[in-house]
């Protein structure tokens, strides 16, 4: 069986379970600048007050469901 006709399959069974195939983009690690974007986020981040509206908002996105 070639490539494409396990490909086939795999998505028609996959389909058949109830799941549906979607596509994520995500950022480049490897992309030139990437490195320097993430640590000036980062920095940026670090430099927020600490008990700012903006980190009480990350901070309750970002609690696991059972601490809730």
């Amino acid at each position: 069986m070639g490539v494409r006709a396990r490909v086939s399959e795999d998505r028609r069974r996959m389909r058949g379970q109830g799941y549906r195939p979607i596509q994520i983009w995500v950022p480049d690690v490897r992309a030139q600048g990437f490195s320097a974007e993430a640590h000036r986020q980062a920095a940026a981040v670090a430099a927020a007050e600490r008990d700012s509206d903006d980190q009480a908002f990350i901070e309750a996105v970002s609690a696991p469901w059972d601490e809730e």
